[in-house]
């Protein structure tokens, strides 16, 4: 951003952080999470906005004037406009929380692009791998002109599940989800605004630690692929994490996290591996993955994927192991694993995720050195 810009955003950002609890939020998506950050938000006494592109799933939504949401939190969340319109959706809008697929990411930005105003926060929850730089990317291309500030999460706030239409059962909050904006300087003001609703995200060093963090890469695309002959049978009438692992899938997902932190350090980016990030956000702990996933009390009672057409192969395989085998690529770091991986749900769907798949191309970054590339993230012009 140049200095004008730069000057117009902290004049806006300063403007919502003073709205307070009438900061305006627009949730896009009604899936499983759109629904529990709407209703929550709304429970907080937030005004809220929905959007979702499929309008019959928004009349219960409009029929009783919010959602419902139960578990770790209890009480209804009014929502002022539930609508297929992009436009009327964020007109009023402070902050754009995107809560939907990461396959959605790109249709998602170009929706936006000529709809947003100067000074909007669009937050991508989460935004996978390289989410916040194609987004951006995108989202550029059709509004250039106006100063809108992209951030993204490491992970979804919630473990969740929408009960129908207007309902969502929240079974925990995590403790701690790391946020980080494009560029990067922006992370304090924009979490000033966040964090009066959020409190749990906290600073991210930039959008490459937050998409290196992605660590339902790990646990997804894995998990069900190697469960697949027990999902089919069962029709997915087993506890996802606690039964799909055992200590032989434990061990390949072991092998994948590992070869994520070998990226994450090629990048020059620390992460942590999935066995801590287990005991910072849900305080479970254990020798190994396999204990620490056994011990994390949040995981019972989720149930596994009915079939394995599901957003765990469908959207983890291209918005999360192909952006990181891509990038290994680029590095030059071995990426047999998440290869394998992303083969395997080729064949097993018949769809070509690697051309489907966010590559370093798609991502803005393709040639660019490591330097160039903590550049572009910190926000060295």
């Amino acid at each position: 951003m140049n200095e004008n810009r730069d000057q117009r955003m902290v004049q806006y950002l300063g403007r919502i952080r003073e709205k307070g609890s009438r900061v305006r939020y627009c949730v896009v998506g009604a899936g499983h999470g759109g629904l529990a950050m709407a209703g929550h938000l709304g429970i907080m006494g937030f005004p809220v906005s929905l959007y979702n592109r499929t309008d019959e799933n928004m009349h219960a939504v409009r029929w009783h004037g919010g959602i419902k949401i139960t578990g770790a939190v209890e009480g209804f969340g009014p929502v002022e406009l539930a609508t297929t319109s992009m436009a009327e959706a964020v007109s009023q809008a402070d902050v754009i929380m995107v809560v939907v697929p990461a396959t959605a990411h790109r249709f998602i930005a170009e929706q936006l692009s000529p709809c947003v105003r100067g000074g909007q926060i669009v937050v991508l929850n989460p935004g996978r791998t390289g989410g916040a730089l194609e987004f951006h990317r995108i989202l550029s291309a059709g509004a250039a002109d106006k100063p809108v500030l992209i951030g993204e999460t490491a992970t979804f706030i919630y473990a969740s599940r929408a009960l129908s239409r207007f309902e969502a059962r929240i079974f925990r909050i995590k403790n701690t989800v790391r946020f980080a904006t494009l560029p990067a300087y922006w992370i304090p003001e924009a979490l000033s605004v966040l964090n009066q609703a959020f409190p749990q995200f906290a600073a991210g060093d930039n959008v490459l630690s937050t998409g290196m963090e992605n660590i339902g890469a790990i646990f997804h695309p894995a998990l069900t692929l190697l469960n697949a002959g027990w999902i089919e049978t069962t029709q997915g009438d087993f506890d996802f994490y606690l039964g799909g692992v055992t200590p032989s899938v434990a061990r390949v997902l072991e092998r994948l996290d590992k070869e994520r932190v070998a990226v994450a350090a090629g990048l020059g980016i620390h992460t942590v591996s999935a066995r801590d990030w287990l005991y910072l956000t849900y305080d479970s702990s254990g020798r190994d993955l396999y204990e620490a996933i056994q011990s994390t009390i949040s995981y019972r009672g989720i149930r596994a994927p009915q079939n394995i057409m599901h957003r765990y192969v469908t959207e983890d395989v291209p918005m999360s192991l192909v952006p990181l085998a891509s990038l290994g690529n680029m590095l030059g770091v071995p990426m047999p694993t998440p290869e394998m991986l992303i083969n395997l749900a080729t064949v097993m769907h018949g769809k070509d995720y690697w051309s489907e798949g966010r590559t370093v191309e798609r991502m803005g970054i393709a040639g660019m050195s490591v330097k160039a590339i903590r550049q572009l993230v910190v926000g060295i012009e």
